[in-house]
């Protein structure tokens, strides 16, 4: 089989050869098609995440030793499974669920992988999508996705149920109240679109890059601000009628957190899931008088990409600009997701 790795944390992806996986047990083995870029593999490919205050966590920290074969969005074939696995449809194409767990801890029984304390992450701890083949632990993790686009399929596996755990921790938003989405990237433009797909209309984009705030417009975004401007907080209120509902920061740094929180009524709700890096200050006292909720969400079950799945489907999602390269293209393209200048999404054909 073939890949692209990494060999050396903060450097290029390398061409890699080895013999193709035999499923195991209750393994599956997907001959890939598609794989999403997602911007979380800039930090991974990078060897950590900044975590604010000057500390960091490490990929060696999460299990991970290079060589590693990163990507968490693929999508492709079933061609064999093992002994254990039951009745899987070969030759049936399949979405893959990346965020498995250990498969026996309480969360892992419950289809709560995602937060499992000890993580076996398809393109993290366990070799991923930038390869031509992927081995899959269980069926379970294999949705149906007929009927999509096989390419946008792919990228609903971690923007799609990002966004989608993300901004169902506001509901129930009330039809008059405004949320912001602040980035405006292909999260940012799949987190509009969750939220239309709701029913909710209220939404106002912030980013810094005109080009992206045009395309939060386009994907349904009643309001856009420019992040730059002086006082953003006081005009992000301003467009609320006074204070925002919520706030959903799919950029995650000091800057990003602070302008959301700044611009929430009483009661509002932040939810942080970008993860570029940094901390913010909270006043314990201004927290409890004002009802604030500062919650972190972190990927989505299985149950939940199903729901995005026909959400898709059913025509309630519409699909984000998506452009397609080849996979010798990661190395170039992880380059440019970390400089800010890829609007939408870029999914690898393999």
């Amino acid at each position: 089989m073939l890949s692209y790795d990494v060999f050396e944390w903060g450097k290029p992806l390398k061409k890699a050869e080895r013999e193709t996986p035999k499923p195991k047990g209750t393994e599956v083995l997907l001959r890939l098609k598609y794989c999403g870029v997602c911007h979380s593999d800039v930090h991974i490919r990078d060897g950590y995440f900044e975590l604010g205050g000057g500390k960091r966590l490490h990929m060696s920290e999460r299990g991970m030793n290079p060589p590693v074969t990163l990507g968490h969005e693929p999508y492709g074939t079933i061609t064999a499974a093992g002994p254990e696995a039951g009745d899987v449809p070969i030759g049936a194409d399949r979405l893959v669920y990346p965020w498995t767990g250990c498969g026996n801890c309480v969360r892992c029984r419950n289809d709560m992988d995602n937060y499992c304390m000890a993580p076996r992450c398809i393109g993290i701890q366990r070799a991923g999508g930038y390869a031509d083949h992927l081995i899959v632990p269980h069926p379970r993790y294999l949705i149906d996705a007929s009927g999509i686009d096989p390419v946008w399929a792919a990228t609903l596996s971690c923007s799609g149920l990002s966004t989608y755990a993300a901004v169902s921790k506001l509901n129930p938003i009330p039809g008059d109240e405004w949320v912001a989405v602040i980035g405006a990237g292909g999260l940012g433009l799949t987190a509009i679109g969750m939220l239309r797909a709701a029913g909710h209309e209220r939404i106002v984009a912030v980013d810094i890059e005109a080009a992206k705030l045009s395309a939060a417009g386009k994907a349904g975004a009643a309001a856009t601000l420019d992040g730059r401007e002086a006082e953003a907080a006081k005009k992000l209120r301003q467009i609320g009628g006074g204070s925002l509902y919520g706030a959903v920061d799919l950029v995650g740094t000091t800057e990003t957190a602070t302008l959301g929180l700044g611009a929430l009524r009483k009661g509002g709700r932040l939810i942080l899931v970008g993860l570029y890096g940094g901390e913010i200050p909270v006043s314990v006292v201004a927290t409890i008088q004002r009802a604030l909720t500062i919650q972190g969400s972190h990927l989505g079950t299985v149950g939940e990409l199903k729901t995005v799945v026909a959400l898709a489907r059913d025509g309630k999602l519409r699909p984000v600009p998506i452009e397609q390269r080849p996979l010798a293209e990661l190395s170039r393209t992880l380059d440019e997701l970390k400089a800010g200048v890829i609007s939408g999404r870029v999914v690898v054909e393999i």
